[in-house]
């Protein structure tokens, strides 16, 4: 297309077209590889809608305002949500890559098996939050519920408020960040202090969501035996400790 500012924003209304269209409309957007920016998409008419936006795999950033039921960009790869809203269980789950930002709070299991990219809630979570995550990162800046982190294999979570019962999973290589309290963590992990180069790496993971915040407020939660590798004294056997 030949006009620029048409190709940069968009708007479509789900009172005009069903999920699936909405979906092929935004597919069907040109995107430039070399633009500094992506397509600019709005979406309004948002009211609850389960399942929306699920496998949403084009790079382009798009705006919505309003409530979304369960499982809301799940399997997110390459596409820039900027939401301001509330959403309900499993958002962002399975995502690959791209960022899904929510201004608002979200129910269980956000970010549940994410492989890649960014959820970040700007509210607060619900129970088992990043639940057998392999990768990406998921900040909360408000608390989170029970069972943060269990069966997660990989991936940062940041927390910016209150945990729940059960906080993270001994045989996890998942790094948890958290500046409040949890009420109290799960078997065979502890909480440890940040080391330098771990505040300068959570410094600039807090820049990339876009929360602010002191890296040296917060202190990771890991398994007792990753603790006790990593402060094993020279000359002690170390062996890996997974």
């Amino acid at each position: 297309m030949s006009d620029s500012s048409e190709q940069q924003a968009r708007r479509f209304s789900l009172s005009s077209f069903d999920m699936d269209e909405l979906m092929n409309k935004i597919r069907e957007i040109d995107v430039d590889e070399e633009a500094e920016k992506l397509p600019e998409v709005t979406i309004d008419g948002i009211h609850g809608q389960a399942n929306a936006f699920m496998h949403l795999a084009h790079p382009v950033r798009l705006a919505l305002n309003g409530a979304l039921g369960d499982y809301a960009f799940a399997f997110n790869e390459l596409t820039d949500v900027q939401m301001t809203g509330n959403v309900g269980h499993g958002v962002g789950e399975g995502m690959k890559s791209g960022a899904v930002r929510i201004r608002g709070n979200a129910g269980e299991g956000a970010g549940c098996s994410m492989t890649g990219g960014t959820l970040a809630i700007y509210g607060s979570a619900g129970d088992r939050c990043g639940a057998a995550m392999r990768g990406g990162g998921i900040f909360v800046r408000g608390d989170v519920g029970k069972e943060t982190g269990i069966g997660a294999l990989g991936g940062t979570i940041v927390i910016g408020g209150d945990a729940g019962k059960n906080l993270g999973d001994a045989a996890s290589n998942v790094t948890i960040f958290i500046r409040g309290q949890a009420e109290s963590l799960a078997s065979g992990v502890t909480e440890a202090p940040l080391r330098q180069r771990e505040q300068v790496r959570l410094g600039l993971l807090l820049i990339n969501a876009s929360i602010r915040g002191d890296a040296k407020d917060f202190r990771r939660i890991v398994p007792r035996a990753m603790l006790e590798a990593e402060t094993a004294k020279p000359g002690e056997l170390n062996p890996n400790w997974r």
